[in-house]
């Protein structure tokens, strides 16, 4: 008899993993608590308008092409995907602008335009980070379920190369002198919902992947994604149940047995968790069979940022780049609102999608369909969402005039918010953290809650609140960890090459294809 397993939550960890067991021969329920699957990676569609719920691109695809090779599928063939050049712009309060492209010279020229003697840094920086995805790659790829995988012999001799005790700005003086320029190379450390003054320079490779490996918009938004990974998953047997929330996990003793819905009690011989972690533990288990992550120490651990969302549908087009990244004049001062006062800034840094300048069929002819984002601070008693949300509505519309997005309020068709508030109470999401726990170093590694979860028997976590973390490739890369020690747990027969990375391809410089191939 086939085995059973039951994934808590239709996120990309979920779908993911949903399809690498299935391709392994077990019995996978899908049980959503939403009416659709994606979770954050999930498309909001009205009036013709749709907009990506909350990841808006597509790095390093080459993760998920594996797992859709696993399941016996082509990528290219289920998702096209668009390679974006320029990638994006960055616009600095301080003033001076850079449109990021994958082109060493033009992205010289592009440097040069604002600090003449960075340009330089460019290839060097390239260079020295191509060395170091190398190395970290199986950090990214394989499980650490106690400290003993963090000090084997491997693992301490790559420590220096990483200075890991670095943050990203300070690293990035090595290359670039000019604070903007380095901004335009750490802000990434915002995916994970950290301050680039703040975030462990290992995580220079955000930067470098995007340089490397390309941005990429899939046809249709992020959400299209998902729904492709659902319907694969469905077509190898994946049971996927939607509209029903799960109540509580079922264990005997510490073992999880199943868990219960309004439909009953589902049995599983083992459960695989891809709900925003806390809220989880919160809600599904009771606090006296966890240890390491009872409800008292979860109180203690570090949060990330919050993001304040708008999604306006358009009368008109904007000849305007697909991405636009603002970067407050004081971005210093941006983030200690956001991290460390817990309050909203006057001058917030903010992102843009225009995406309807690469894939018309987000919005009706004639139509935009615009996405909206300010990193602001997770839920705190200082900020009361039901007074700043209009306040705050209002100053990212000045703000936006700066990235060329002026006179919107007459031409606005839809629009739909979404504050800190929200994500926490309609999302499910712990004090409305979007990218869950901070990465910070005593939050990584072994010391995130891991693949195999420690607190409790026959429960698996994926998704960005286990190792790697948070972003997409990382999340799928989190789906083929829990994979394959599932299978090795249950004694499913499996084929081991089809759930490890080929890493050694890591190195390989990235072709310049405009869909991925």
């Amino acid at each position: 008899m086939s085995k059973q397993v039951i994934i808590i939550g239709a996120g990309p960890g979920g779908l993911a993993s949903a399809m690498l067991l299935a391709a392994a021969g077990v019995k996978v329920k899908v049980i959503e608590r939403l009416p659709h699957v994606g979770g954050r990676t999930s498309t909001i569609e009205a009036q013709g308008y749709k907009f990506d719920l909350g990841p808006t691109f597509f790095l390093y695809p080459r993760v998920l092409e594996e797992i859709f090779n696993a399941a016996g599928r082509r990528m290219k063939e289920e998702i096209e995907m668009i390679r974006l050049d320029p990638q994006y712009r960055i616009q600095f309060g301080a003033g001076g602008k850079i449109d990021a492209t994958a082109d060493p010279v033009r992205m010289e020229k592009q440097i040069a335009s604002i600090a003449p003697e960075d340009a330089a840094g460019f290839r060097k920086f390239m260079a020295e980070n191509r060395t170091k995805l190398d190395k970290f790659a199986p950090c990214l790829e394989t499980p650490f379920l106690g400290w003993q995988d963090v000090v084997n012999l491997r693992l301490l001799k790559l420590l220096p190369g990483l200075h890991p005790t670095e943050s990203v700005d300070t690293y990035l003086k090595r290359f670039f002198k000019d604070e903007r320029v380095r901004l335009a190379f750490c802000f990434q450390s915002k995916y994970l919902g950290m301050s680039p003054f703040r975030c462990p320079s290992l995580f220079s490779i955000l930067s470098f992947l995007e340089y490397e490996y390309g941005v990429w918009h899939p046809v249709g938004g992020c959400g299209a994604v998902s729904g492709a990974m659902a319907r694969v998953a469905g077509e190898m047997g994946v049971e996927i149940c939607l509209n029903e929330p799960v109540e509580e996990m079922v264990f005997a003793g510490r073992k999880a047995v199943g868990v219960r819905t309004a439909t009953g009690i589902h049995r599983a011989d083992a459960v695989i968790v891809n709900a925003d972690f806390a809220r989880a533990m919160e809600r599904l288990v009771p606090d006296n069979l966890r240890r390491r992550w009872t409800d008292r120490k979860l109180a203690k651990k570090k949060f990330s940022c919050s993001t304040f969302m708008m999604y306006l549908g358009v009368e008109g087009e904007f000849n305007l780049p697909h991405h636009t990244i603002h970067i407050a004049n004081d971005y210093v001062k941006n983030l200690d609102d956001i991290e460390n006062k817990h309050v909203l800034s006057e001058d917030p840094s903010y992102y843009v999608q225009n995406a309807c300048v690469t894939d018309p069929t987000l919005a009706p002819k004639g139509h935009s369909a615009l996405y909206v984002l300010s990193p602001v601070t997770h839920q705190h008693p200082n900020v009361d969402w039901n007074q700043e949300r209009g306040r705050f509505r209002e100053l990212l519309h000045r703000q936006m005039a700066k990235a060329g997005y002026g006179n919107l309020e007459g031409r606005v068709r839809y629009e739909r918010i979404i504050t800190p508030a929200e994500w926490d109470t309609s999302y499910e999401i712990h004090k409305g953290a979007t990218f869950n726990l901070a990465h910070s170093l005593d939050q990584l590694l072994h010391l995130r809650p891991r693949n195999r979860f420690e607190d409790l028997d026959s429960v698996y976590l994926v998704g960005g609140g286990t190792h790697p973390g948070s972003g997409l490739p990382v999340i799928y890369e989190s789906a083929r960890i829990t994979s394959r020690l599932l299978l090795e747990d249950l004694g499913v027969p499996h084929d081991a090459d089809k759930l490890t990375p080929r890493s050694a391809q890591l190195s390989t410089h990235a072709a310049e294809p405009q869909t991925v191939n």
